[in-house]
């Protein structure tokens, strides 16, 4: 098990002086200010201080193209990607432009194991028979050279929309909306998929605005709940343009105001959407819309998103909650085995692990990769056989800061001519598909782009903290405003403090979960510390960092300590 370095961030000069509210506690400014925020304006950024759409690349050639498909009864069909971003992009894309008057919208959503990643050509062949005039991407379609150029070869116009990274050239689409276009602009790179979707309708709509037209009125914002959801489980960095929007989706799911669908997730996830916080949407809302893109259908979870009947809505989530709870069945068992086969490979840990499994599940590497990064603070690539007995290994790739995933695996094309069939991603995160018998190849090639490209040191995890909290901020009070008082996520990481404190008592919960009766400065507290329970003592003393949260469980103003990382007192 590794123990990471605990490091407190500092704030920045002149915090204490900035423009807060009254009502903020000291901790919440500090918090901010440690994120490099200066006054309420910087951490709570609103809607009325994004940048204007038309500095997108091609969107107005975008908004051509949906302006003819309004005015000429032209038949859209949004294709969707299979995770949480793709699936509120496409109900983002669905709704918004019924809203804004396209009159005949469809979706389709490719089949992880039959169709594979975005708009490729065997998806294409199936659009077929819906004769779409306008195909429009979603959180995809960047890469597929081969699915646009299918698709107009059918004479059909191609829109997309994506926000991954660019390879050497764009596909052949009639606009290609992506900030992440090297040429392009705007100022937010940091965009998730369904962000990029809605700001090409904010686009339609003010141009059906200028011209007096009807339905320039729509009110896009009612939107802005799917737009935080998918930004949140996409782990986009949160930079000023993605809190603005997080923020206030996030307010109209706890105001009541949001669809029928995600509310229903809420609920079956045991969440009250008045209390619901950024946390509860990485870590319970997106992987039930994820967990039918990666052992189902995706369309569940986006029907569930589309549907505005509650009982309907109710039935689909109760579905996705239990494809979900199959799923983390599934990830635990290949965890399980991931782990083994690294402890198996010798002594030391391997500096960029490749792990692979004939048995495993395509849909679930992402998570296989994901947990095993955690675990071992390295780069890895989890692969699993494609599902359709061609002989070819899918590849998710997760990565550590200061690793360029999508580069690195572009670096290995690049040497190796041939060995990668398709590949696309991030800094963090990347996928790639190649032939079972070219993976000892590819893990070679790997590995050497690993000690040329990663400094040691970036294997060294530092878990960065806010310090210590007075012993009267431990209360509710403050727990609400730590949760409430921001769009915390990915680049502007959720509060975390640290402090020493005496164990009187621990339990086991639920098998995995380590339960503590914690003491400090005079008061007895709560903590948890979920998947805590690794069978090593609990020292009379422990050092740990945690989150200060409300306990929803007891209610009424009782706190409780989530811990993420704890150790014996005395070692700092």
């Amino acid at each position: 098990m590794r123990t990471p370095t605990l490091r407190q961030r500092q704030p920045v000069e002149g915090w204490e002086a900035a423009d807060w509210p009254a009502h903020w506690p000291a901790a919440l400014q500090r918090v901010h200010a440690a994120r490099g925020s200066l006054g309420q304006s910087m951490a709570l950024p609103r809607l009325d201080a994004l940048p204007a759409p038309d500095t997108l690349l091609d969107i107005g050639a975008g908004v051509r193209l949906l302006r003819d498909a309004i005015d000429n009864d032209r038949h859209v069909v949004v294709t969707a990607d299979f995770d949480c971003d793709g699936a509120t992009a496409c109900a983002v894309a669905v709704r918004g432009l019924r809203m804004l008057g396209v009159a005949r919208v469809s979706y389709a959503v490719p089949d992880r194991i039959i169709h594979g990643y975005g708009l490729t050509p065997e998806l294409v062949e199936t659009l077929e028979p819906l004769q779409p005039d306008l195909v429009v991407t979603v959180d995809h379609g960047i890469a597929c050279h081969a699915g646009v150029d299918a698709a107009k070869a059918r004479g059909w116009q191609v829109l997309v929309t994506d926000h991954h990274l660019p390879g050497t050239s764009l596909p052949a689409a009639d606009a290609v909306i992506d900030p992440n276009r090297p040429d392009d602009p705007f100022p937010a790179k940091s965009l998730a998929g369904v962000g990029v979707m809605f700001y090409l309708l904010l686009a339609l709509r003010a141009s059906l605005r200028n011209e007096a037209r009807a339905r320039g009125d729509a009110d896009l914002a009612s939107l802005l709940d799917f737009v935080a959801v998918g930004t949140v489980a996409d782990m986009v960095p949160l930079d000023t343009v993605n809190r603005a929007l997080v923020g206030a989706g996030l307010r109209r799911l706890r105001t009541g105001q949001g669809h029928a669908g995600l509310m229903a997730l809420a609920a079956v996830a045991g969440k009250d959407p008045v209390q619901l916080g950024t946390a509860d949407i990485g870590f319970a809302i997106g992987p039930r819309i994820n967990a039918a893109g990666r052992l189902d259908d995706m369309r569940i979870g986006i029907e569930c998103l589309l549907t505005d009947d509650p009982v309907h809505a109710r039935l689909l989530a109760d579905t996705l909650h239990a494809i979900n709870a199959e799923r983390r069945g599934l990830q635990d068992t290949m965890v399980d085995a991931a782990v083994e086969s690294v402890a198996m490979a010798g002594a030391s840990v391997p500096l960029a692990p490749c792990v692979f499994d004939p048995a495993w599940h395509p849909g679930v590497i992402g998570l296989v990769a994901s947990r095993l990064k955690d675990r071992l603070y390295r780069p890895v690539v989890a692969f699993a056989p494609s599902g359709n007995n061609d002989g070819l290994l899918r590849g998710s790739a997760r990565s550590v800061a200061g690793f360029h995933m999508r580069d690195a695996i572009a670096r290995v094309d690049a040497l190796e001519p041939g060995l990668i069939q398709r590949f696309g991603g991030h800094a963090m995160a990347a996928g790639l598909t190649l032939a079972e018998a070219e993976l000892p190849r590819f893990q070679t090639a790997f590995t050497a782009v690993a000690r040329e490209w990663l400094d040691p040191a970036l294997l060294d995890e530092v878990l960065w903290t806010d310090g210590a909290l007075d012993a009267d901020a431990l209360d509710h009070a403050s727990a609400l405003a730590l949760r409430d008082g921001g769009a915390w996520g990915q680049g502007y990481p959720e509060p975390v403090f640290e402090g020493t404190f005496e164990v009187l008592g621990s339990r086991i919960v639920g098998s995995t979960h380590l339960a503590l009766e914690l003491a400090g400065d005079g008061r007895r507290l709560r903590a948890i510390h979920f998947g805590g329970a690794d069978g090593t003592p609990v020292p009379s003393s422990i050092r740990i960092a945690y989150r200060l949260v409300p306990d929803d469980y007891r209610g009424g103003d009782a706190v409780q300590l989530v811990v993420v990382h704890r150790e014996a007192a005395g070692l700092a």
